[in-house]
């Protein structure tokens, strides 16, 4: 098996029947998408196609996610966990990821009592950027009718970028005017539509977040003479 190495095939331990669970996460959102099983043999063609493989223990054989629906996941990463008994496939999915035509598989909240408060505390100030960038990838994957987002996706990058321009003079406008309650409502246009670019780009808000962390603290470059 040409793609995989002696080194990873002695690294992950598989289980009785020769396969491992594989963990698929879109690389952009970070959402978990599906969970699935690979064998020696799958492994090997997801490593040499770039395309996830898997196996399938219902029908006894190897099947290539998206192959018939073509909803395909490029892969952009793998990784097994500490005791090697896990995979962690990082995609950049191609419609929904599951057969219902949903963007997860996943679509079956349970909230225990007394969670909520704990699953969104007060302190997170950023929390509802995540749930924005996972709706945000949901419509890019399963384009319902009707939503404006499915719209923007659906008109492509220059619509995308024309709204961006749009919302960013609507801010300056709103700064101009010293009206602090138009700035505030045009800033959520302007990032709402910021993110809506990321993922059309397939850039993770995550490298964003990344490179102001790495400005921190350090002089800004001075340009004028």
């Amino acid at each position: 098996m040409d793609g995989l190495s002696p080194e990873l095939a002695e690294a992950v331990r598989w289980n009785d029947d020769g396969l491992v669970p594989a963990v698929v996460q879109d690389a952009v959102s970070k959402d978990v998408l599906m969970l699935a099983y690979m064998n020696r043999e799958s492994l090997s063609k997801t490593l040499e196609t770039g395309e996830t493989w898997f196996w399938s223990r219902s029908r006894g054989e190897l099947w290539n996610k998206g192959a018939t629906s073509g909803h395909k996941q490029k892969v952009k990463a793998i990784a097994y966990d500490c005791d090697g008994d896990a995979l962690l496939v990082q995609v950049e999915q191609i419609g929904p990821a599951c057969h219902t035509g949903k963007y997860s598989c996943f679509h079956h909240p349970v909230v225990p009592d007394g969670e909520a408060a704990e699953r969104e505390p007060a302190s997170d100030r950023f929390r509802v950027l995540n749930k924005l960038e996972s709706v945000i990838a949901q419509r890019y994957a399963e384009r319902p009718e009707g939503t404006y987002t499915t719209y923007l996706f659906g008109k492509g990058l220059d619509k995308i970028l024309k709204k961006v321009g749009e919302e960013t003079a609507e801010v300056i406008i709103a700064a101009k005017n010293r009206d602090n309650g138009e700035l505030r409502y045009e800033t959520a246009d302007l990032i709402f539509h910021m993110m809506v670019l990321l993922r059309e780009r397939g850039l993770p808000l995550d490298d964003v977040l990344a490179e102001l962390e790495s400005r921190v603290g350090k002089p800004t470059t001075n340009k004028m003479r």
